[in-house]
């Protein structure tokens, strides 16, 4: 098999990088090579930073009609290769190609959201702000903005930052994560067809020593990153001593809340998708399920686990299995493989009650791959590291509460805060749920509570360290510049 060698680009040019070492890209469902990424240098992160600095000048210039018309050329460009690019992400990051499939679309929806940019960039005007004064605001773009990728969404996660900053006037250096820079890369090769002047989109690849130069080049006016908290808390820090605006998405341990009500069968569906669905590592998967009262906690311990045991564990391109909608393929790594057996050794030994052991999983042809079977653990405790730690596989916690209240208490002292939902036909229950607990993305008989395009995505508490969340029009805050003006006329002579 050919082993792809990536390259950068930057200025509207694929540029040869520094021979500063590559890293290599695994299949996590094969364990093969299949592509090398540069590990770039700052000079070269800085290279890219000054092309965006000089391309500013004049596409901050251009109309916003005219800065959103490559976008629609985009969106149609990207239809065209979506079962391309879903393949590229599915061989290089292991979800299953419906999940690849549902992520590009996710991609669709940002594209078509800036595409409104003459609409939400507008300011506002008061006149009449006092005695023949009028008041004005204006949203301008700021220069040079940057962002680094996350594995597990390598196609969504940069169209939450990437049209919106390009529609707004301002240019964008992108790191994708060196563990699956591919689907960036094909997504490159793309929006080079597009016709952005030189600069206005700039890739390079690299790990910390890239994303260092994001946050320290005098020039980049923001950062965006979707990581871990640790991650996310060094960022902000870094990001406030340099000036920088930014947006740090990080860690997350959602809770599924089953009312003693709950539809069951339609619940341990959408439980069971939420939780195993690329294999637990997603910000918005469910890894803790609360039974509220004992027959419910007895159910969801029952049946959801023979409904676990249904999960096709598989190679997703295996064409046996490619369009099953219950298949999940590797974790990430040999790194995020051995974590994750680690966590369920700690399980077992703070006295929670394994259910259902993925442990040991092997798929016949596959055998260096990364798989693990989905894992179930009950008489899970507040407190237990197996509650508190996000373990970023397929590993669930099952709770019980004896009501409302308790389950709201249950995820309101856990320290992340991304997304939590409530299975309940009561109305007041759900509204109850939707007010008190702290979490940015409430669901209500939804397992992934994660909003379309439209809308603001972010966490609070320890998942989140920004005060403007991603995508939709609350962004636009973050990609310009409030421009205040107060201004009369005096009547001529």
């Amino acid at each position: 098999m050919d082993v792809k060698v990536y390259k950068n680009y930057v200025n509207g040019k694929w540029v040869e990088p520094a021979n500063n070492g590559y890293v290599d890209i695994i299949n996590p469902s094969t364990g093969d090579i299949i592509a090398k990424a540069p590990l770039s240098t700052k000079a070269e992160a800085d290279k890219a930073i000054e092309a965006a600095h000089k391309a500013f000048q004049e596409w901050s210039q251009t109309p916003v009609p005219r800065r959103a018309k490559p976008l629609y050329k985009l969106r149609e460009i990207f239809m065209d290769n979506e079962e391309e690019i879903s393949r590229i992400l599915v061989e290089e990051m292991g979800k299953s190609l419906p999940d690849a499939r549902a992520e590009m679309k996710r991609s669709f929806e940002n594209i078509e959201v800036a595409c409104g940019m003459p609409i939400l960039q507008m300011g506002d005007k008061l006149v009449g702000s006092s005695f023949g004064i009028d008041g004005e605001v204006l949203r301008l773009p700021m220069g040079v903005f940057t962002m680094v990728a996350p594995f597990n969404f390598p196609a969504m996660v940069p169209f939450w930052f990437i049209p919106y900053a390009i529609a707004t006037g301002n240019t964008i250096v992108v790191k994708p994560s060196k563990q699956v820079p591919g689907t960036m890369i094909k997504i490159t090769e793309l929006i080079d067809k597009i016709g952005l002047p030189p600069g206005v989109f700039n890739l390079v690849n690299g790990d910390r020593e890239v994303a260092d130069a994001f946050i320290e080049h005098p020039k980049v006016k923001g950062f965006s990153l979707v990581g871990s908290t640790n991650v996310c808390k060094t960022v902000a820090e870094k990001c406030a001593r340099n000036n920088k605006r930014f947006q740090a998405m990080g860690s997350a341990k959602n809770h599924l809340v089953a009312m003693p009500d709950a539809k069951v069968d339609e619940v341990i569906r959408n439980m069971l998708t939420s939780c195993f669905g690329c294999a637990g590592q997603r910000c918005m998967a469910s890894s803790v399920l609360v039974g509220v009262g004992d027959e419910m906690y007895k159910t969801i311990c029952d049946k959801f686990v023979e409904a676990s045991k249904e999960v096709i564990v598989a190679n997703p391109l295996d064409p046996k299995y490619a369009e099953e909608p219950l298949v999940m393929g590797p974790v990430i790594s040999k790194k995020a493989y051995d974590f994750i057996y680690k966590m369920i050794d700690v399980g077992i030994k703070e006295g929670a009650k394994l259910l259902l052991d993925g442990r040991g999983i092997k798929v016949p042809g596959h055998e260096k791959g990364f798989f693990i079977g989905p894992t179930v653990f009950a008489d899970v405790k507040e407190g237990m590291e197996i509650h508190k730690t996000e373990i970023f596989g397929p590993v669930v916690c099952i709770m019980k509460a004896k009501n409302l209240d308790e389950a709201i208490g249950i995820i309101n002292r856990h320290q992340y805060g991304n997304g939590a939902s409530i299975y309940t036909q009561n109305g007041y229950w759900a509204r109850e749920f939707k007010l008190k607990v702290e979490a940015g993305m409430i669901g209500v008989n939804i397992g992934i509570p994660a909003p379309v395009a439209f809308l603001p995505f972010g966490g609070m508490k320890n998942s989140q360290f920004a005060d403007i969340k991603a995508q939709g029009k609350a962004i636009i805050n973050f990609y310009t510049e409030d421009k205040i003006i107060t201004e009369r006329f005096w009547p001529e002579d």
